[in-house]
């Protein structure tokens, strides 16, 4: 009887010193388990909460003077962000462009200052450099950023749109060179640099889209009459 109450004994599964040890081995396992799978979600979370969409607009830009009016469009669109309403944009009618430059790192064939919209920040935004830019709103003029160290990195194309406040830019259908485009947005948003966004070719599968771009950058790909166009909205040159 003492023979069989030991072959007892070691029966995987009768002993209770060795279902005390399995548990406590288990126990471990299972929380660093249900902490990596926490830490995975955590992780996700700026991920999910950095989403942008896009509403359509019905109505024109509000306090448009009537030389502005008569250029831009009365559909607009805006883009959401993961606090509410970021900005509110509108084009042209249609973007006069120009022939095409010889310079590879140039994509759009728009002339030096010519106004493309006007664009609106319910509440504080900010601009391709971080720069933060107060609510209200701007109008978006074409240009290029210069082929020197300053610029080195900014974006691979040379294309951007320049801010400055609807009410310190009077004509619509003004070209200012590059200097004075410079300083009326430096003077009118008052900070340090030119506030910028960038431009781009369309790569969206459909038009009009907002549509995540590497990391951090959201753009807005629409058609203005016969001209595909880009505006990344959200985010940040890494240069």
């Amino acid at each position: 009887m003492v023979e069989c109450d030991l072959a007892k004994v070691d029966v995987a599964g009768s002993n209770p010193v060795s279902r005390s040890s399995s548990s406590a081995l288990r126990t471990p396992m299972t929380k660093r388990l249900l902490l990596l799978l926490l830490t995975a979600w955590l992780l996700t979370l700026p991920v999910l909460a950095q989403t942008y969409k896009l509403e359509p607009i019905s109505a024109g830009a509000p306090g448009l003077p009537p030389a502005y009016a008569a250029l831009i469009d009365t559909q607009g669109y805006r883009v959401l962000g993961p606090s509410g309403p970021w900005c509110e944009i509108w084009f042209r009618k249609s973007i006069p462009t120009a022939a095409k430059s010889s310079d590879a790192a140039i994509v759009l064939p728009i002339e030096q200052g010519t106004l493309i919209g006007v664009l609106r920040f319910p509440g504080e935004g900010y601009d391709r450099r971080g720069q933060t830019v107060k609510a209200g709103l701007y109008t978006l003029r074409y240009s290029n950023y210069p082929v020197d160290g300053a610029h080195q990195g900014v974006a691979p194309q040379r294309d951007f749109a320049l801010l400055t406040p609807l009410s310190a830019d009077a004509d619509p259908n003004a070209k200012p060179s590059f200097d004075a485009l410079v300083g009326a947005s430096v003077k009118g948003v008052g900070n340090p640099h030119p506030t910028v966004l960038s431009l781009e070719t369309p790569t969206a599968a459909s038009l009009p889209s907002v549509n995540k771009e590497g990391d951090n950058d959201w753009s807005l790909s629409v058609k203005v009459g016969d001209l595909p166009i880009a505006i990344i909205l959200v985010g940040k040159a890494e240069g």
